[in-house]
């Protein structure tokens, strides 16, 4: 149970990077996003609503995604989110921190055949 909760603390902790790279591949809207996240992660990992939402509203006012509501005949009008331009350079400044911090973690635990 312990190593499944660092799992999802290391997730969590990048979970904007996430939904960045999710709308990186085109406009989506809230449970379209959390399928995608659990089938990229072949069910291994599977993020809440509330994050969801709490991550989607804090990248729309830091300028990263935008909102709009879509025109559905059928059900309830669904509201989609795009990636701005902004997003996508941090999308890509994140996953150059994430590569780094990889690659450092990777050494400090011997993971790449003890390497240093």
């Amino acid at each position: 149970m312990a190593a499944r909760d660092a799992v999802s603390d290391l997730i969590r902790g990048n979970i904007d990077a996430i939904i960045l790279h999710v709308l990186s591949q085109g406009d989506s809207y809230g449970y379209e996003i959390l399928k995608e996240i659990a089938t990229a992660s072949q069910g291994d990992y599977e993020m809440k609503e509330p994050s969801l939402y709490t991550s989607l509203k804090r990248l729309e006012t830091q300028g990263f995604v935008s909102s709009y509501w879509g025109d559905e005949t059928q059900g309830a009008r669904r509201k989609y989110y795009r990636i701005c331009d902004a997003g996508i350079t941090e999308l890509q400044e994140a996953t150059e921190r994430w590569m780094c911090v990889r690659r450092i973690i990777d050494r400090l635990l011997g993971a790449n055949g003890g390497e240093r």
